[in-house]
């Protein structure tokens, strides 16, 4: 079962490793590949939590809200980039054994999809985010989005970086 503590582990710098599809929608497109920088901090306890994500190499940041439903026990990740100002519909879902899958409706070059997130491989310094979309009802996903996320290491105290 969620809890309001589950996104806890994201808090604090990464350096993230990004591979997505040229296309969305299509799983021969071929992968770009490019790094960003990422920060996270806590709100509301623990109940809610914003990054935002900074890719210098194409000039535009992204930033997540996730609230914490404390009825439903669900999370709502809501995505948002400096590229259009605009809020995405919310994906919604929970943790279960370590590994959160969340889901929403969207549309996509004007095609309604149905979205997937998927939050796995998460450690003290390592954690994994997926987006894929399904055209079809969910029988099929294209997985279009993947970032590795690596704890950003912080600098030695008393060393000048020299």
């Amino acid at each position: 079962m969620s809890s309001a503590r589950d996104f806890d582990f994201f808090h604090g710098a990464w350096d993230v490793r990004n591979r997505r599809l040229a296309d969305f929608l299509d799983p021969d497109s071929g992968w770009q590949e490019f790094a960003a920088t990422h920060r996270c901090w806590s709100l509301f306890d623990g109940a809610a939590n914003i990054d935002e994500m900074a890719v210098p190499s194409q000039g535009w940041k992204g930033l997540t809200l996730r609230l914490f439903d404390q009825e439903t026990k669900e999370w709502s990740l809501n995505w948002s980039s400096s590229r259009t100002g605009k809020l995405f519909p919310p994906v919604i879902g929970h943790f279960t054994n370590g590994r959160g899958e969340f889901f929403g409706d969207d549309t996509h070059d004007g095609k309604d999809v149905r979205v997937r997130f998927v939050w796995s491989g998460i450690s003290g310094t390592t954690a994994r985010w997926e987006q894929a979309f399904s055209v079809d009802g969910e029988k099929t996903w294209v997985t279009n989005w993947v970032m590795d996320f690596t704890r950003h290491a912080a600098p030695v105290s008393g060393t000048s970086g020299a």
